[in-house]
């Protein structure tokens, strides 16, 4: 560690220090990645889990391998079928909830296999002002959030995490490759598989900030206001069409609104949807 930890970040560790041992839900993204961090800085025992699924890209979990092993933190890939759920394929605004039952479930088993005290996530203060239905499955499966306990940003996440020399500070958000299908549109392998091929194409031009959403036969992208510019540059535009098209998509346009966090909720918060749709049992 380049500097003594900021009170916040000793307050997190206090936290965590109350439990023997941990097993956290690690995605390898900043939130969960920082909170591993600081779960090797407490000392408690702990296991990094890591879901392997089709809606997750297979470089995210390969970064998660790199960084779990770099702290020497004991880590487990475990496999999650989540297209074998049909009530997850059919994509309701409960999706997340689905997913998430089935990630804490096998969670739960495996901690109680194994003998960890509590189950982590990486969810933050911020989480809380979005549509999440996978919360209600954290609850259920008495899934703890200590970054929201000692009452993290992301913002505060991203500066200490800078500050401890993780390489992860500034590294873009990248949620499962499902919410860039519009609620009710039918998630398959193939729709994913042409979602992560699209995305990192454009990663490999340099665009960091970028979501490739998916309606029928239509990408639309969206990009960081600072991007947006070079994206329709002619070269870039002959050659992002090109290719997005050759993954399987008849049209490509770009959301003039740019980038928005959690974009497809809007059709939630503006036709009241939420309201009928709801995760069975809750």
């Amino acid at each position: 560690m380049r500097q003594a930890p900021g009170p916040k970040l000793q307050r997190l560790i206090a936290i965590l220090k109350r439990r023997q041992s941990a097993l956290l839900a690690y995605s390898g993204g900043v939130d969960s990645s920082f909170l591993l961090k600081a779960l090797q800085l407490s000392g408690i025992r702990t296991l990094a889990v890591t879901a392997a699924s089709e809606i997750i890209p297979h470089q995210e979990v390969l970064s998660a391998k790199n960084f779990a092993r770099e702290l020497g933190i004991k880590q487990k890939v475990i496999p999650l079928h989540v297209l074998s759920e049909k009530k997850f394929v059919r994509n309701t605004p409960d999706r997340c909830f689905v997913c998430k039952k089935m990630l804490f479930q096998t969670l739960s088993d495996l901690a109680a296999s194994e003998g960890y005290q509590v189950i982590l996530d990486g969810s933050t203060a911020d989480d809380a002002g979005d549509y999440r239905p996978g919360m209600k499955a954290a609850i259920r499966h008495h899934v703890r959030s200590p970054l929201t306990e000692a009452e993290f940003s992301k913002n505060e996440i991203r500066k200490y995490s800078r500050q401890l020399g993780l390489e992860t500070w500034d590294k873009p958000s990248s949620p499962c490759l499902a919410t860039r299908i519009p609620y009710g549109s039918i998630i398959t392998r193939k729709a994913l598989e042409r979602i992560d091929k699209s995305e990192a194409f454009l990663r490999s031009l340099g665009f960091r900030e970028i979501r490739v959403r998916e309606h029928d036969c239509v990408a639309r992208i969206e990009a960081g206001k600072s991007e947006m510019d070079s994206m329709v540059t002619a070269a870039n535009r002959g050659i992002i069409a090109s290719a997005l098209k050759s993954f399987g998509y008849t049209y490509v346009s770009l959301d003039f609104d740019g980038y928005a966090r959690g974009s497809l909720n809007r059709v939630l918060h503006n036709n009241r949807r939420s309201r009928q749709w709801k995760a069975p049992g809750i």
